[in-house]
């Protein structure tokens, strides 16, 4: 793998912009943090070498002077939100995070619930975090947020959120997912921390997009690929440039909210500490990328995987047409098709010759293998077992898994388990050959190669199912399909 990341510079530089921010206020900063605390893999996709709990190793350093606030909206508990990644909900991630901030030493303050206005879902939720010892507040929904800035900043506004009560300097505030309402709890914050003689500020640590990197670098355009469907926009910061006659990247909300911003900072402070929203930032990320070639083509694939990922929700009705459209148009932009995806044309070349489905793996070292459906495997588990030989050096024609076991394991999913699909997925694969390592050399070396697929790329012709979508997931190898379903032409 190449490396386009300075992982180590970033954790140094980085606290030590955080701590000078938290200099410049006195008492106390109240920090958003957007995006992914410790699990951030868009990053680490985009910027090889930047790790997915990078951030919460640079808050390891400034972990004796912070505590934690987590933040879910009232409106997502009632709605169910679903976190598309892990594939639970938001209330449920909440208890995630808490059990992991813990674990790693982390003092975590509260559960503070936004958008409240008397949902009986949330109130349940509060009656459960307390049973289990968790401190939790009610900030409410304040009509004409946020551009009723004499209701926001009066005792009828903020004044009528419960205050949460913090005692370390830095006070990082986080949540699932984007518009829970982070921002809102900091100036909530500030407004009550005012009120009772206590100096606090606030700042904005979002990763994305790079502020000091071009508008349209591949890295920005990743961006706007990954949040298509909240519709954000990479832009020039007007306010900056207004400033400091200096071109600085940010997006249209935190663009479009600086006036409101401002107008809260002069009513709370008597006057703004900040000029511009690319002031109210703290990232210092775009200072350590240290290879912007390979950091480029890395964010060219993302976004093409984006693309993908788009067509196939849309197809399963997850997703809105306009989500597919903008990606399309940032790969317009970007000057790709999905014609730069190798595997994804190598399963093409395949499917043609074929004519059922097929998948293709690009491993580490640049080769391309590919695979189709038979009687016996999918092409996903045919794909899999062809990887691992190669890389363990097994010959092609050499059978990991002989007939006669494969078959009583159809007879059950399809006899007993009423299965449509007698093919084995990928993680029957993997269990088969676990015992056949048992007795088998050829099996044991296969298994032991399974590390090395970590950071290959797979595209398969057909949408592959929940259960293959997560073994790579696992494995760590970046999957793409085309929103093809189960035709009698391309059998899964």
């Amino acid at each position: 793998m190449k490396y386009g990341f300075d992982n180590e510079k970033y954790l140094k530089i980085q606290s030590e912009h955080i701590k000078s921010r938290i200099a410049q206020f006195g008492d106390k900063l109240y920090m958003e943090f957007g995006g992914k605390l410790f699990d951030d893999y868009h990053a680490s996709r985009v910027l090889p070498g930047f790790e997915p709990d990078s951030k919460l190793k640079m808050l390891t350093q400034l972990k004796d002077d912070l505590e934690i606030i987590i933040v879910i909206s009232a409106i997502d508990i009632e709605k169910n939100k679903v976190r598309s990644d892990l594939g639970i909900t938001y209330d449920v991630d909440v208890l995630r995070l808490r059990d992991e901030f813990l674990a790693r030493g982390f003092s975590v303050n509260s559960v503070v619930v936004t958008h409240f206005n008397g949902q009986s879902s949330a109130d349940a939720y509060r009656k459960r975090l307390e049973n289990m010892g968790i401190k939790v507040y009610y900030h409410h929904t304040i009509e004409g947020y946020p551009n009723n800035v004499a209701l926001i900043d009066s005792d009828e506004g903020f004044g009528k959120n419960d205050y949460v009560e913090t005692t370390k300097p830095l006070v990082v505030v986080t949540a699932p997912g984007p518009g829970s309402g982070k921002m809102a709890v900091c100036l909530s914050q500030l407004y009550q921390e005012n009120k009772r003689g206590i100096k606090a500020g606030y700042a904005k640590f979002e990763t994305f997009p790079i502020w000091n990197l071009p508008l349209n670098h591949p890295v920005n355009l990743a961006y706007e690929a990954a949040t298509a469907d909240l519709e954000d926009v990479n832009m020039i910061d007007p306010f900056h440039l207004e400033a400091y006659g200096q071109m600085a990247v940010n997006y249209n909300r935190d663009v479009e909210i600086f006036p409101v911003m401002n107008a809260l900072f002069d009513d709370i402070y008597g006057d703004t500490p900040y000029k511009s929203p690319t002031d109210m930032g703290v990232n210092m990320i775009g200072y350590c990328i240290s290879d912007d070639e390979v950091c480029r083509e890395a964010s060219l694939q993302e976004i093409i995987r984006r693309y993908y990922s788009a067509l196939c929700n849309f197809a399963d009705g997850k997703a809105a047409e306009h989500e597919v459209n903008k990606i399309a148009l940032l790969m317009k932009k970007a000057k790709i098709t999905t014609a730069d995806r190798k595997t994804t044309v190598a399963a093409r070349e395949r499917l043609e010759k074929s004519h059922v489905a097929t998948a293709a793996i690009e491993l580490e070292d640049g080769t391309i293998l590919t695979a189709e459906t038979s009687p016996l495997l999918g092409p996903s588990a045919a794909l899999l077992l062809n990887a691992l030989k190669h890389i363990a050096g097994i010959a092609h024609n050499v059978k990991l898994i002989p007939q006669t076991m494969i078959e009583p394991i159809q007879k059950t999913k399809v006899t007993y388990l009423h299965g449509h699909n007698p093919r084995l997925h990928t993680d029957e694969v993997l269990v088969a050959i676990s015992m056949m390592s048992l007795i088998d050399e050829n099996c044991k070396l296969a298994l032991d190669q399974l590390p090395k697929l970590a950071g290959a790329q797979v595209h398969s012709s057909v949408m592959l199912s929940e259960v293959d979508r997560k073994t790579f997931k696992k494995l760590g190898i970046g999957l793409t399909c085309d929103p093809v379903r189960k035709l009698k032409d391309r059998q899964i």
